[in-house]
């Protein structure tokens, strides 16, 4: 049995990996507990997971600093999370460690050396990670993870949309083991993929080439632009910042957390009744409107079980979370921070499955 710990967990995406790899190749996994402190987020959780004699941490901040409190933690053999990002971001104001939020990692190495029978760790975070402060960000991370006696430490940048998800999204995921590893060991986007395309047989993801295998052909008007916001969000910027804002995208921009907002459509993704119902829709792009004209189109933001979708969850976790009374608003803004599932999911096939790393 692989136990693992879920800090930051978010709505699970890797509980939701781990699930669906244990299913699909006869693994028997327990998650012990889980850290989030986002009410809404937890409410989704719980919706979807059976967390039943689990540890439900809550704020990872106050329980870190507390021996006691760690001390209550079963034995586990992974810990995973996406500590959060915001002050490494390049939409942040990329203050790293000098932000309370960047200090939220060190909450991680703290169970980590109370808890150090843990074999190995697998972490997610923005890409902008590697290169902030010169680097001196990601280097005190490699160091903090080592004298926690993770000798072997990779890294690597991956993007969702190589893993069957219709969404570019560059995410880092650093993998610690302790445990030496095989001498022909890489992890890599090129090796996870490699093992990934070679799965042979069935397994259990959700599966996409394009955004057409997500949008819904029907949905509430609530979704779709007023004639008033059109302008805006067809807008190419303003004069401080220029950006070409285009609609219909195969592949969808990286969803974010504020996507409720409505940005123009250079950063969050806003599609048209015509591209979505056509005949022929990879012909339909090809066509050139001016603003003007693209105005005039019936065009709608993205609904909060496309977003789920776009992130590797199915529609039965949408409409568990739906069941809860999670609103609209929430449901974005977590698909927005959440870890691509089928990312993750590649990853533990190569690292449990493929190199048999982690026993079971």
């Amino acid at each position: 049995m692989i136990k693992h710990l879920e800090l930051f967990s978010g709505i699970g995406g890797f509980r939701k990996a781990i699930d669906l790899l244990g299913n699909d190749f006869g693994i028997k996994t327990k998650c012990i507990g889980f850290s989030e402190k986002d009410k809404y987020a937890t409410l989704t959780y719980k919706a979807n997971f059976n967390t039943l004699n689990e540890l439900e941490i809550g704020d990872i901040e106050p329980f870190a600093s507390d021996i006691i409190e760690i001390l209550k933690l079963g034995d586990f053999d992974l810990l995973t999370g996406g500590f959060p990002c915001q002050s490494f971001s390049m939409m942040g104001k990329q203050k790293g460690f000098t932000d309370p939020r960047g200090n939220t990692f060190y909450s991680i190495t703290n169970i980590l050396k109370v808890k150090n029978k843990t074999s190995f760790i697998l972490l997610e975070n923005v890409q902008r990670l590697r290169t902030h402060d010169n680097g001196e960000t990601f280097k005190e991370i490699v160091s903090s993870l080592m004298d926690c006696g993770f000798k072997y430490i990779y890294s690597g940048v991956f993007n969702t949309a190589n893993f069957n998800l219709a969404q570019t999204r560059n995410r880092i995921f650093i993998f610690g083991s302790k445990k030496k590893l095989p001498v022909n060991f890489e992890f890599s986007q090129e090796a996870v993929l490699q093992s990934f395309i070679n799965i042979n047989q069935k397994i259990s993801i959700v599966s996409q080439n394009t955004i057409l295998d997500v949008l819904s052909k029907s949905v509430a008007e609530k979704y779709y632009l007023s004639d008033k916001i059109k302008p805006t969000i067809l807008a190419d910027g303003s004069k401080n910042f220029l950006s070409k804002s285009e609609i219909n995208q195969l592949t969808a921009r990286p969803l974010t957390a504020s996507m409720v907002k409505m940005h123009r459509a250079c950063q969050d993704n806003y599609y048209s009744d015509d591209f979505i119902l056509a005949k022929k829709p990879k012909e339909y792009i090809k066509k050139e409107f001016t603003k003007k004209e693209l105005e005039k189109h019936r065009i709608r933001k993205l609904t909060p079980k496309e977003a789920f979708a776009l992130q590797g969850f199915g529609e039965d976790f949408y409409e568990r979370t739906k069941i809860a009374g999670v609103s609209d608003h929430q449901m974005l803004k977590q698909a927005g921070n959440a870890v691509s599932v089928n990312t993750v999911y590649a990853i533990l096939y190569h690292l449990i499955i493929k190199n048999k790393l982690i026993k079971f």
